[in-house]
């Protein structure tokens, strides 16, 4: 069948690969939950019709919004698709202005929420949302309406009509970016948007039909949820998780023993920075083996040729120490996805050698969201790079306005699989489109050239973000992005933020990774008390200046940390008090909140 409309995805897989464990996720008492395909597919028409009992109709917009990822926000999701709604999902952390704010530019007219506070977030936030009239909850709750009510109703032949008339061109989501800086804006995007890039990524998902896959990235962001597509559309087993149950021989991994997933750079590092951690805590021959294999990583490259002797030390490294590491990930590992924000090239090396392969891709919400990745073929990767672009998709590197290094540029992209625009917001749109060659370019906002690998075939290379570049009192601009992933390969370094605008040197603000700090202060005999208080030991600034020596003589003068300051308070993408988060949903670092944070820290830094 040709698919076209994203529930065609539902329909592919009932006709062609049937399976009982389509949707998985844990219950209240820790045990497996499965929907079968039919299942799948019987409760997503149920709950299409239900939405038309209840007096909604083709075009109206519907919230979704949960903690944890799990079937009954695909089946809804689904079910909106069928009966011509536009799904809008929410982050779970957002405040309850943001709910206002957002539900009310869209005009929402009901919301499905998970358990939790979420119910009475949305039921503080329809005081002020006029048009929200129904709030449905997928956990029973006190004075909640239960999402399964709507599921009785057998209108099929109005459901039938209505999907019978739905067009890949028709608005199927709109997705509020999370936004490091003023209000989100709400991306438009059509079935055929998200369907191309389905397309076009699911050969290079390393799973066929009927394996197990897991999926813990926030649904609401399109990164997994475009995932999660091409899962369905491949027949795979999806066990939905959250990022809390992961690992450990209890974890998800554990039971799952997945072939693939989804991630963002950050959960591999810390997965990295566990590993490391633990060599540490070796003794004797143990602890030399470890890093001795740790440091045939550094060497690696894609398809490298190695001698005899050297493949017998990639063999014995493999047995001894590699193989752990796959196990500890569920043992099945094909590869794994990772997006969302840069990953450190050190970090996808030391993955790749012990073989798990790391394959990169780069793309915006506005994109659907891929636009590249590095895959699977002989000629597919480049360490450092984002990848080629997909299939479709056109990249122009746009060098004719800013101030750029030689051969970059601002990122255009073309395809279709780019947003039909903002939600309400013309004056936007008017700036992030341009028209060259009689073609629709989107303005991606970022910085970046093209690389040719050893086959001659493109790869895109993302340098840093427009708006991010610092300039110097001196004139000079710095790119903060590239220093910031070098320095945080470091497993000492949790965050770091590079700063310097218009000042006359550039200098860091940084986030000791609290583990890796203690263990450096036991071997050091530092008593441990307080973060706050270890941050101030002079041995502790000396061990963060050598880092800063280390990585310093890799980039230009003007772009070298002069100073930095160590910080104690954890940056995260919600706080339990209500304070202003410093970093998204998607853990990218909101720069204007961490500057407004810090600003006696900063303002030290070029007084002292």
């Amino acid at each position: 069948m040709t698919m076209t409309r994203l529930f065609d995805l539902l329909y592919h897989q009932l006709n062609d690969n049937p399976i009982d464990k389509s949707l998985n996720v844990r219950d209240a008492n820790g045990q497996w939950q499965s929907y079968s395909t039919a299942a799948f597919v019987e409760t997503v028409e149920q709950a299409a019709s239900g939405l038309l009992e209840l007096g909604l109709e083709p075009g109206d917009k519907v919230a979704l919004v949960v903690y944890k990822n799990r079937p009954e926000f695909v089946i809804m999701d689904f079910a909106l698709q069928l009966v011509g709604m536009v799904s809008v999902p929410l982050y779970p952390t957002i405040s309850v202005g943001e709910y206002e704010y957002i539900l009310k530019e869209a005009e929402v007219k009901a919301a499905f929420c998970g358990g939790d506070d979420l119910f009475y977030k949305l039921s503080e936030t329809q005081k002020k949302v006029p048009s929200l009239k129904q709030i449905f909850t997928f956990d029973q709750e006190p004075k909640a309406s239960f999402w399964k009510t709507i599921c009785n109703s057998t209108n099929s032949a109005a459901v039938e009509s209505i999907k019978e008339g739905i067009l890949a061109d028709d608005l199927a989501t709109i997705i509020y970016t999370s936004g490091t800086t003023g209000n989100p804006k709400g991306v438009m995007l059509t079935h055929g948007n998200v369907m191309h890039v389905v397309r076009e990524t699911e050969p290079h998902m390393a799973a066929k039909a009927g394996d197990p896959v897991l999926s813990f990235l926030p649904l609401c962001h399109i990164f997994e949820r475009a995932v999660s597509m091409v899962y369905i559309f491949k027949g795979t087993r999806v066990y939905f998780a959250g990022t809390d149950n992961l690992s450990g021989p209890d974890g998800d991994l554990a039971a799952v023993k997945p072939v693939t997933f989804a991630t963002v750079p950050r959960l591999l590092e810390k997965i990295y920075e566990a590993i490391y951690n633990k060599g540490l805590s070796l003794e004797g021959a143990k602890k030399k083996i470890f890093f001795w294999a740790l440091a045939l990583t550094d060497s690696w490259e894609p398809n490298q040729k190695i001698s005899f002797g050297q493949k017998l030390k990639w063999k014995i490294a493999d047995k001894l120490i590699f193989s752990k590491w796959r196990e500890a990930l569920g043992g099945q590992v094909n590869a794994i996805v990772t997006g969302a924000a840069p990953c450190p090239v050190k970090i996808m090396r030391v993955f790749c050698a012990a073989g798990i392969p790391i394959r990169e891709g780069y793309g915006l919400t506005e994109t659907s969201p891929t636009l590249t990745v590095n895959t699977m073929e002989q000629d597919g990767v480049m360490l450092g790079t984002a990848g080629p672009a997909i299939a479709g998709v056109e990249i122009k590197i746009y060098a004719s306005e800013g101030d750029y290094n030689e051969d970059e540029g601002e990122i255009l992209a073309h395809g279709p699989n780019v947003m039909l625009g903002y939600y309400k917001k013309p004056e936007v749109n008017a700036q992030v489109f341009r028209e060259i060659d009689k073609k629709r370019w989107f303005c991606t906002g970022d910085i970046g050239k093209l690389v040719k690998g050893p086959t001659g075939r493109e790869f895109l290379k993302i340098t840093d973000r427009k708006k991010e570049l610092l300039k110097t009192s001196g004139g000079k601009y710095v790119a903060p992005a590239p220093i910031e992933n070098r320095v945080k390969e470091e497993f000492l370094v949790e965050q770091m933020m590079v700063i310097g605008d218009k000042q006359k040197f550039v200098s860091a603000l940084i986030l000791p990774a609290e583990e890796a700090l203690k263990s450096y202060c036991a071997k050091k005999e530092i008593p441990w008390t307080t973060m706050a208080e270890v941050i101030k030991h002079k041995k502790v600034i000396r061990r963060y200046q050598k880092i800063i020596d280390k990585y310093n003589p890799e980039f230009g003068h003007v772009e070298q940390i002069k100073k930095f300051r160590l910080l104690s308070s954890p940056w995260l993408p919600v706080h339990d008090n209500g304070a202003e988060a410093e970093l998204t949903p998607t853990l990218k670092l909101k720069r204007r909140v961490i500057r407004e944070k810090f600003q006696k820290e900063i303002a030290s830094i070029y007084t002292d």
